[in-house]
């Protein structure tokens, strides 16, 4: 299998790099390398114009090894194997158990690559990566290195293997909160690959993650269950809630924007814009019943109909036992 494998026999989602983004990368590399060497040596050259030439000599050889050799050494050791070439192809350098290079890493590469690179231009390790399966030069080979690809096509990725049927919706009462992402994506990628790898070495795969997993949860793995369908079952779970979390987020959203609105149109109620435009409201509501003319006068709309007054004048008064004289 040409995926990297790590020292605990995880798969990784990286692939090795083959030769045209290879040299692409150096190519960007030896560019950036090669005007960063010339504007040193200008400045060299104007610095030590007083000196013999023995004193040229050993400067011009000091400034070829510290650009041309050190500077892609201590690039790769402080960006961890991106140099500037393979960061705009989406390369890198890793160890062979998939783990971030160091100094010595990069040493070995810097020092070999001199001879199978710069000596040699390039076809040297033109054709060891051509020979390798994994596309290694021999600076790789040697140093026990490998250049991946970090940037895959998402149309490569595998799904996730759904669990088997009696197991969906067992684990719906789980604490996966505690749960990191870094043991997430652990386990995703063994579902994803666990049948590229050896029964064996799945089995012990799967065995630990499940031991982890557990721990996180605070639920021990239940018995009879193997451990590969608990980890589907738990990823399913929570693929699960994230779905209902995102449904439940966008009713709430197109909820809000309905009461928002009003009557959908998001203006005012009947007669709020007609008392604006300084015009009388079209009627209010009374007990549910809607009551036309001035709500304040009580008059009715249009002058219809008697006023308040005249009907407080027909009104007879309350009787007080008192009678006039004839």
């Amino acid at each position: 299998m040409s995926e990297l494998v790590t020292g605990d026999a995880v798969v990784l989602g990286l692939r090795p790099a083959k030769l045209p983004s290879r040299a692409l990368a150096l190519a960007i590399d030896l560019a950036v390398v090669g005007a960063a060497f010339v504007l040193v040596s200008i400045g060299l050259a104007i610095a030590t114009a007083s000196l013999d030439d023995a004193a040229l000599a050993a400067v011009s050889v000091a400034a070829f090894l510290l650009v041309l050799v050190g500077g892609p050494i201590a690039v790769e050791t402080l960006s961890h194997g991106r140099s500037l070439g393979k960061l705009a192809c989406g390369l890198r350098v890793v160890r062979d158990d998939g783990g971030p290079i160091r100094f010595r890493h990069a040493l070995v590469r810097g020092a070999i690559g001199v001879v199978e690179i710069l000596m040699t231009f390039g076809v040297v390790a033109c054709i060891a990566s051509l020979v390798s399966a994994r596309g290694r030069r021999l600076g790789d080979v040697f140093a026990g290195t490998l250049v991946v690809r970090e940037r895959v096509p998402a149309g490569r990725a595998a799904a996730v293997p759904p669990p088997p049927p009696w197991l969906v919706g067992r684990f719906a009462g789980l604490d996966l909160s505690a749960v990191p992402e870094s043991l997430w994506l652990a386990v995703r990628q063994y579902l994803t690959r666990m049948h590229q790898l050896d029964a064996q070495v799945g089995w012990s795969m799967s065995e630990r993650l499940a031991g982890e997993l557990a721990e996180r949860t605070g639920v021990p793995v239940p018995e009879g269950v193997p451990a590969g369908a608990y980890l589907a079952a738990v990823v399913n779970e929570r693929q699960a809630r994230d779905a209902r979390r995102l449904f439940v987020a966008a009713q709430d959203s197109a909820a809000r924007d309905g009461r928002g609105g009003g009557d959908g149109r998001g203006g005012d109620g009947p007669g709020v814009a007609e008392e604006r435009e300084g015009r009388p409201g079209s009627g209010v509501v009374v007990g549910g019943t809607p009551v036309s003319g001035d709500p304040l006068s009580g008059a009715p709309a249009g002058g219809a109909g008697p006023a308040v007054g005249d009907e407080a004048s027909r009104v007879p008064p309350a009787a007080t036992g008192f009678a006039p004289p004839a």
